[in-house]
């Protein structure tokens, strides 16, 4: 009888392949201060084939034999291979939907233009793919016996939800640093009701950043921002799952809203991979996307990479990547490179008016999809993406996180925007002719014709 497959992972340098740790040590930099990535023995997963990987992703997706029903854990091998199964913490996220924008794509001029929705999972935002894996992780440390006295983060509000919803599933004490005043109350308020110690910081997400990293040397608290690469191997499962949704093909284009830019090098080493493994046969190109106020990876593609600077990160509608200072740009750069990607930026008013624009086609974008989707606009009208090409948009969060801006856009409140498109509420007394009047008369002003359709009543 064959011997069973030993599926290894560990921490590796991102510069120095030759420095290794095991992933239950509690280090996030090499001995340079660079960043680690997690690292898997491919040779071993290669003894399988690429086609008897497809039919057991195929086989484990939507079912709920634990912990595979899991769109991360449904590829643990490919994750962390060695973690007990008893010490996942997991709320099934991924297995996301991929959204046929068919309308919003004709307005786009694109004919196969599908958006993946990351954010129609437990705490509305894509960073639910990567904690289930860093808390998971510190499960399995605190059973070890490590001193992991409580999990830290810097955020600009997803990232605090997702893991005060975590540790508090697990009963781990998680603490937050927010920047105060700069984030949504719908993101304020879930690790309140998730249990989190919640630090408001009079600062912006990079000050927030160096507080926590010091507790983390010195206070025995465990990292859980992206520097952390254990959150990239959640995340990267995104990759995998829309291919695994188109049928094992690959789209042409793949477009990433860009703050920390963990993301963009997440989706990467999915492709990367999957291309290593076999299960594909080609690569996509990526578009990163980044608000025009905090922009400092769209200034270095400007110079070939050439050069990367930090920036001070201008407030922006699009507070979760508001980020000047990112930690994973080596490794946004680096994939980028390998994937022939491109930069592009969006100003405040183009990126709410594109999340208007498809929002009004049956979407309810947050305003980061709004920067990708903006972006997309532009590469289209410049011919970078073709009319043919399948493009599929990595929307990282629910609108409803974001009502605020929405409100303010449709109320025609937000400052230095000229509402192109406002749909504010319209108030009538009540009465029948008056109510009857006017709606006929929206109908007409705003469908024409095609607001005249046939069916009874109801």
């Amino acid at each position: 009888m064959p011997a069973k497959p030993r599926y290894r992972a560990w921490f590796e340098s991102f510069n120095n392949p030759e420095e290794r740790y095991e992933l239950d040590e509690v280090v996030y930099s090499d001995s340079q201060g660079g960043l680690l990535q997690v690292c898997h023995d491919t040779k071993e997963l290669a003894k399988t084939p690429a086609d008897e990987w497809k039919r057991l992703f195929e086989e484990r997706s939507h079912r709920n034999v634990w912990p595979h029903g899991s769109g991360v854990w449904g590829k643990k091998e490919w994750v962390l291979p060695e973690l007990h199964s008893e010490n996942v913490v997991s709320m099934y996220e991924g297995n996301t939907n991929l959204f046929w924008a068919e309308r919003y794509g004709r307005e786009l001029g694109l004919e196969d233009l599908w958006i993946k929705l990351c954010g129609n999972t437990h705490t509305g935002s894509f960073k639910d793919l990567g904690m289930t894996v860093l808390v998971s992780m510190v499960k399995e440390l605190r059973a070890r016996g490590k001193p992991v006295r409580a999990v830290a983060c810097a955020s600009t509000g997803d990232t605090s939800a997702a893991l005060a919803a975590y540790a508090a599933a697990a009963d781990i004490p998680a603490i937050v640093f927010l920047p105060r005043g700069r984030i949504s109350t719908a993101q304020l308020i879930q690790p309140i009701a998730n249990g989190a110690v919640v630090f408001a910081i009079d600062s912006d997400f990079d000050g927030c950043m160096e507080i926590v990293r010091r507790l983390a040397e010195r206070e025995g608290v465990y990292l859980a921002n992206s520097m952390n690469s254990l959150r990239i191997e959640g995340q990267k499962t995104v990759g995998i799952e829309v291919v695994q949704q188109f049928d094992w093909e690959v789209p042409d284009w793949v477009v990433i809203p860009g703050g920390n830019l963990g993301n963009v090098s997440a989706l990467a080493k999915g492709f990367d991979m999957m291309l290593e493994l076999g299960l594909i046969a080609r690569a996509p190109r990526i578009l990163c996307a980044q608000a025009a106020q905090a922009n400092p990876l769209y200034l270095s593609y400007q110079r070939d990479f050439e050069v990367f600077e930090a920036v001070a990160a201008r407030p922006t509608l699009a507070s979760a990547i508001q980020i000047g200072n990112p930690v994973s740009w080596p490794k946004a750069v680096a994939a980028l490179r390998r994937y022939d990607g491109v930069v592009e930026q969006a100003t405040e008013s183009e990126l709410i008016e594109e999340a208007a624009r498809a929002d009004r086609t049956g979407l309810f974008n947050c305003p980061h999809t709004g920067v990708a989707l903006a972006a997309l606009r532009k590469c289209v009208a410049a011919g970078t993406i073709h009319k043919s090409d399948r493009v599929v948009v990595i929307s990282t969060a629910h609108g409803l996180k974001f009502v605020d801006s929405k409100v303010r856009y449709h109320n025609m409140e937000i400052e230095g925007v000229i509402a192109s498109q406002p749909n504010p509420q319209i108030e009538l007394p009540a009465d029948y002719d008056q109510v009857r009047e006017r709606m006929l008369r929206e109908i007409e002003l705003r469908f024409g014709d095609g607001g005249s359709g046939g069916g009874g009543g109801g």
